[in-house]
């Protein structure tokens, strides 16, 4: 079968057409992400229904990658870096774009971080701000009309903040240093704190409170304390009684829906092999059946207005770009309004298989293929790797899978041990696994592939980000036999030197990655058994490594240590250094260098297809 035409790089890896898009608590307006005139994301703002939408920030440089509306709608509010160095300032803009935009936290030097906004408290917002301790983040309210700050709660070593429905800080995550965590909870910000919900380290990563219900008294909270998967649970503040409102036996619940104004949760959202929706409230589900009949793919409520009659929805499906939907629940009605990029509407996409194997030790482990459409088998395959490495893969439409399929690619992604959304037992069966037992996962997803006979065991790419990167390099040092060639970008290829440079304002996260992938201060030799730079001798495969040069997370020592032991082992490496990036590519015109080089080197190494320049 003839293969389909090459999507071009510029429509995958590009600016998408328009994005993100947030309703307005009244429900009249829109905003969303879309390149300006000169190609840089900027925020267009404006009524819906009259399709009147402008633009509202003026951004020059690496553009806006994500923004929310205040409370009462008066200013859209954005977080923004210089180069990716992520000490991020809050702008405010005037929605009818009449006004110039706002530094509300204009200290140098300093992260700003958007806690909450809240339509029950209109004019405020909380932020968190590291001013006093560049490792603390205190929590602040703020008032956007004039950049006063109010002190709300000092960082006592917390990792998460939870205001009430007036903006109050009454609830905190406080990390342990053994590595438990513990939810504190206060009646008033004059009020001492209490604990009220300790878990051990093998609940830690799942703990995270959602917020409160209005009058403050209940907060919903995902825990997996007492079960393996991660649990919905409404916890009385005043007698520490939980409920249970959703847990599934499998999988981990990641989301839910609460009601705009009082805040009592409606609907979860369970990641299984899709995104699935559970309804609580069944006065939804005839919303939901609405909405699932009017796209294709996985539904997500975005948002919701205050009176609760319209809903902002996207369908992501895996062979067309995602749509976006207005769903007015007095008529039933949905008025669609746009696709994320409609240059590829026109193309073939792939379908996104999801599989499973199990790894050689037993455990069952998930993911997803890509296959190119109508190419015989076995396939030249490149096994992506997601970053994290406490996250997971996704169904649905992806453009590095999309990319790879197109250029005659099977695209493997493999959701190893360690990944988040499967339970507990599962996430912390990656601890203190990298380049071992999760590497291992890898190694036997392609296995498995070759044996289904989808895969030429001697044409394989191994290829990610972060730790994506890592687990590249490691593949290409640890089993150089397994693959072809590997490409790696912010790649660390030390962990010790990875470890010990952690940003400062990590935090407590810091202490985290110690517990989990091991201590420099006490586990030295391990660190370096596991590290990709003190096995570069055994590097025979060709390389292609990116590195941002302001990345703050994986410095470009990381990068530029493991190319000077390629060069002195005359080891063939592309590198590619952008002095405007930090951790991954933002800027267009950077994003298609890397994948230009990406696509040259393995058509190169795997003789799959290339777009010429």
């Amino acid at each position: 079968m003839t293969p389909p035409p090459l999507i071009p790089r510029a429509v995958l890896f590009g600016n998408p057409d328009r994005m993100s898009p947030a309703l307005s608590p009244c429900g009249r307006f829109l905003a969303y992400l879309a390149p300006d005139g000169r190609g840089v994301l900027n925020v267009h703002a404006g009524p819906w229904r009259e399709r009147d939408l402008r633009p509202v920030t003026a951004d020059a440089g690496r553009g806006v990658r994500a923004f929310a509306w205040s409370g009462d709608g008066r200013v859209l509010l954005y977080a923004q870096d210089r180069d990716g160095d992520e000490n991020t300032h809050l702008y405010a803009a005037d929605p009818a774009g009449r006004e110039p935009v706002r530094d509300l936290t204009p200290y140098e030097g300093v992260q700003a971080r958007l806690i909450a906004v809240d339509p029950r408290r209109p004019g405020h917002i909380l932020v968190g701000l590291n001013l006093r301790d560049r490792a603390r983040h205190d929590a602040y309210r703020l008032d956007p009309a004039t950049g006063e700050l109010e002190l709300a709660a000092l960082d006592e070593g917390f990792t998460r903040w939870v205001g009430d429905d007036r903006l109050r800080v009454r609830g905190a995550v406080r990390a342990e240093e053994d590595g438990s965590a513990v939810l504190l909870v206060r009646t008033g910000e004059d009020a001492p704190w209490r604990a009220l919900h300790r878990v051990g380290p093998e609940d830690a990563p799942a703990l995270r409170p959602f917020g409160f219900t209005t009058g403050g008294r209940d907060l919903l909270l995902f825990s997996s304390l007492g079960s393996d998967t991660a649990r919905l649970l409404r916890l009385d503040t005043v007698t520490g009684d939980t409920e249970v409102l959703y847990q599934d036996p499998e999988y981990d619940v990641e989301g839910v829906g609460a009601h705009p104004v009082t805040g009592l949760a409606q609907f979860v959202l369970v990641r299984r092999e899709r995104n699935d929706i559970e309804v609580l409230d069944q006065t939804l589900a005839a919303d939901f059946e609405a909405l699932r009949g009017a796209g294709p793919g996985d539904v997500t409520v975005l948002g919701r207005d205050l009176a609760d009659r319209h809903w902002l929805v996207q369908h992501n499906a895996d062979d067309r770009p995602a749509g976006y939907r207005v769903l007015d629940r007095g008529t039933g009605r949905t008025d669609f309004l746009f696709s994320h990029l409609p240059a590829l509407e026109g193309h073939r996409l792939a379908r996104v298989e999801p599989f499973s194997f199990r790894a050689r030790d037993g455990l069952p482990v998930r993911g997803y293929l890509t296959f190119p459409p109508g190419a015989a088998r076995p396939l030249p395959t490149v096994l992506c790797v997601h970053g994290g490495p406490w996250t997971r893969d996704l169904w649905g439409y992806r453009s590095e899978s999309q990319w790879l399929a197109n250029r005659g690619y099977l695209c493997v992604q493999v959701n190893f041990r360690g990944s988040t959304g499967y339970g507990k037992r599962f996430t912390n069966a990656g601890d203190r696994e990298w380049g071992g037992r999760m590497q291992d996962d890898l190694q036997d997803a392609v296995r498995h592939t070759v044996a289904l006979g989808h895969t030429d065991p001697e044409r394989v790419a191994v290829y990610g980000g972060s730790y994506g990167g890592y687990a590249a390099l490691a593949g290409a040092a640890f089993t150089p036999g397994d693959y072809r060639c590997a490409v790696a970008v912010a790649a660390p290829s030390s962990l010790t030197t990875f470890i010990e440079s952690v940003p400062v304002t990590w935090g407590p996260m810091a202490a985290m990655l110690r517990r989990r992938v091991g201590s420099p201060e006490t586990e030295g030799e391990f660190l370096r058994s596991r590290s990709p730079l003190h096995a570069a001798d055994r590097i025979r495969v060709p390389l292609l490594i990116g590195q941002g040069a302001r990345d703050p997370r994986v410095r470009s020592e990381e990068s530029e240590q493991l190319v000077a032991a390629l060069r002195r082992n005359a080891v063939p490496h592309e590198y590619l250094l952008f002095p405007d990036e930090g951790h991954g590519f933002v800027r267009p015109r950077n994003r298609l260098t890397f994948y230009a080089a990406a696509e040259r080197f393995l058509a190169r190494h795997l003789g799959g297809r290339y777009e010429g320049a």
